[in-house]
Parts: structure tokens; sequence; C-alpha cells
């Protein structure tokens, strides 16, 4: 079985993609990680983001190893991510190694923008997840202060709007929810509720 998540930032679906991937003991791939490594790797090297030429390059040259590094999880680096997933070639470059890993025995986890879309259309279980972009901010927020970076609710609000629009107005591979999506809108969801609301879901089709 496959589990396609999608959703925008901060909406909850890296935490219920891991938790049905503990679960049902599925290998979970945060497809988010390879955009973000890839955005990560181009700010290393000094270069800009909107750069497709660079984006490019260091996706296709991509150490699997820097997906592990922490620096990931920033919001630099996750603002890149967004820039680079606009290019193309980032994409094409990357989606060979989405596919070969949602085709491993017993089955997989993904979660990302363009799983059930793209990646996966043919996922026997497909969720999007979502939420008001203003709690998304809060939670944004928290982590940000969390990790003791420095950040304020409206810029992150602002980024977030900003993310946001770029992945669902895209050319190649918009953010959007796929036609047999189960929509989860986890506003006034705890991370238990969420989860149970997706299990009872990919278990018998309950909505």
């Amino acid at each position: 079985m496959i589990i396609a998540i999608d959703g925008p930032a901060a909406s909850g679906k890296g935490t219920v993609a891991k938790r049905l991937a503990a679960h049902f003991a599925y290998p979970h791939l945060d497809t988010g990680a390879l955009y973000r490594a890839v955005g990560l790797t181009v700010l290393r090297q000094g270069l800009d983001p909107n750069d497709a030429a660079a984006a490019t390059e260091a996706a296709r040259g991509l150490d699997p190893a820097i997906i592990d590094d922490p620096e990931i999880r920033s919001g630099e680096a996750g603002a890149a991510a967004s820039k680079v997933a606009i290019v193309g070639a980032v994409r094409e470059a990357l989606l060979a190694f989405q596919r070969d890993f949602a085709a491993r025995p017993p089955g997989a986890v993904l979660d990302g923008r363009d799983i059930a879309t793209v990646i996966c259309p043919g996922a026997e279980r497909k969720i999007f997840v979502t939420a008001s972009v203003e709690e998304r901010a809060n939670r944004r927020l928290k982590e940000l202060l969390g990790r003791g970076e420095a950040a304020i609710y409206a810029r992150v609000l602002a980024d977030l709007r900003e993310r946001d629009a770029r992945d669902a107005g895209r050319e190649d591979a918009p953010m959007i929810q796929a036609a047999d999506a189960y929509l989860l809108d986890t506003t006034t969801l705890d991370a238990d509720q969420a989860f149970a609301k997706a299990l009872a879901f990919v278990t018998d089709g309950t909505r």
C-alpha cells in the first residue's frame, strides 16, 4: 500500500505521515526534505535559490546525507525549498528517487505537495492535510522559537502566504488536492485527533 499525503507547510501532514508509517511499519519519506536539501545546498554554495541552473545542478548531485542535517529545518532552508521546487528540472531530478522509494515492498508513506497528483497518482490512499494559514503560522512560530531561532508572527505569516502562493501557482506540479483525496482539516485538531481521522480513512475509508 502506498499512502500519499499532501498539504501546505505546517498543516500537520508530516506528523500524520510519521504516525501512519509507524503504525503500519512502513518506511516514510518527507519529500519536502529533498527540496529543503537542494535549497540548503544552493545556499551553502553562496548561490541564489532562484537561479534555476544552480538549483538543478544541486538536485542532480544531491548528497542524501544532507537530509539528516538539522539545518534543513531552518526557515531559510524552507523558503529556499519553495523556490527551487518551482524549477521543472529540479523536480525531474528528484522524481525517480521518490518513485523508487514508494515502490519498495511492503508499502510506504510519502508526504509532500504533489504526491497524490504527480509522484504516486495510483496510491491506494490519498490524504490532503490542511489548516488555516493563521493556525499554521502559530505552529511554525512555536517550532522556530523552540529551536532558538528569532522569529515574529507577522513575518512567519507572510512567509507562509508567499510559500502557499508559489506552491499552488507553479506551472509544474502545483500543490492541489487530488480529486480522490480525503480532505483532513487540522485547524482545530490536536495531533492525536488528526492521526485518528487519518487512520480511520486509511484502514476503512471512513471520512
